[in-house]
């Protein structure tokens, strides 16, 4: 089961309360939204969002009793403000965006989001949207594969990898992640390091086929408008895009006089954390309170 990253410094950068209406707007597999719910006690409600059909269906399964204090809903939290009238919320006491990726999501071969495990080039968190990575992979022209990987992936061999992946797709699609992998790995070169030598690639066609930094964007956005007078929003972040991102616009809310920002520094795991669960070592969180 995916171990939700940060937990305790959520809950508490939350300033979670009793009878509270909370957003996770992320549900991965619900290790957030059930300690949120735990903290809310039976009065409060949680409107959990998911791109990914899988996971809702695994937190509907986990949530058992407490299914009925929830309304979950399919789509990009990009879409917030429109997905919480929907569900008839109109203000919350907070909300929770967790930009990273499910361990659920990267140990299934077949969704094509992980180097490490063969199997179709997808990493669409939502299967319904196009393009896929194969889409992006195959059809692209060099120039745009170069910039995908330099902007997305900060990747310094980004034109070598964008012509190997051309030389590659002109003999026949680029089909698995397998393929794409051995493809990445022949242009970088030299001897491998402690990173694989496609985690950069990988990481950008992943952001680029989710539009993730625009959705993240938006996202911002919708939910500090949806915050009401005290409500917090917590956004945990995994590499320097995101996380420069949601200083920015978090800073930019604050010298509009509306918010203030809570956490003038990322939290980091603690090194308990860190030995139980790898994935939490580059990830930061900050949180914002809406004031006024």
């Amino acid at each position: 089961m995916h171990e939700p990253v940060l937990l305790r410094e959520v809950i508490e950068g939350l300033r979670v309360r009793r009878g509270g209406v909370y957003v996770d707007a992320t549900l991965g597999s619900g290790g957030h939204a059930l300690a949120l719910l735990e903290a809310i006690g039976p009065e409060g409600r949680v409107l959990g969002i998911d791109r990914d059909p899988h996971a809702l269906a695994r937190v509907r399964e986990r949530l058992g009793a407490r299914a009925a204090q929830c309304a979950l809903a399919r789509g990009n939290y990009a879409d917030l403000a429109a997905m919480a009238a929907g569900a008839g919320v109109s203000a919350v006491d907070g909300v929770l965006i967790d930009c990273g990726v499910s361990s659920e999501q990267l140990e299934t071969g077949e969704r094509g989001f992980s180097f490490m495990i063969d199997g179709p080039l997808d990493m669409r968190m939502d299967p319904s949207e196009s393009p896929s990575a194969r889409d992006v992979v195959n059809e692209l022209p060099e120039r745009d594969l170069v910039f995908v990987l330099r902007m997305l992936g900060e990747e310094p061999a980004a034109r070598r990898i964008a012509r190997a992946i051309v030389e590659a797709r002109a003999a026949g699609p680029i089909a698995t992640t397998g393929q794409l992998a051995a493809v990445v790995e022949r242009a970088v070169g030299g001897r491998r390091g402690r990173q694989h030598p496609a985690t950069r690639s990988f990481q950008a066609l992943r952001m680029r086929v989710n539009r993730e930094l625009e959705s993240l964007e938006s996202g911002l956005e919708a939910g500090l408008r949806l915050l009401g007078p005290g409500g917090r929003m917590a956004v945990i972040s995994f590499h320097s895009l995101e996380d420069r991102l949601v200083k920015q616009n978090f800073r930019e809310n604050a010298l509009a006089g509306r918010y203030e920002i809570v956490t003038r520094k990322p939290e980091r795991a603690d090194g308990q954390e860190r030995k139980e669960n790898p994935r939490s070592r580059s990830a930061k969180l900050r949180v914002a309170r809406r004031i006024v």
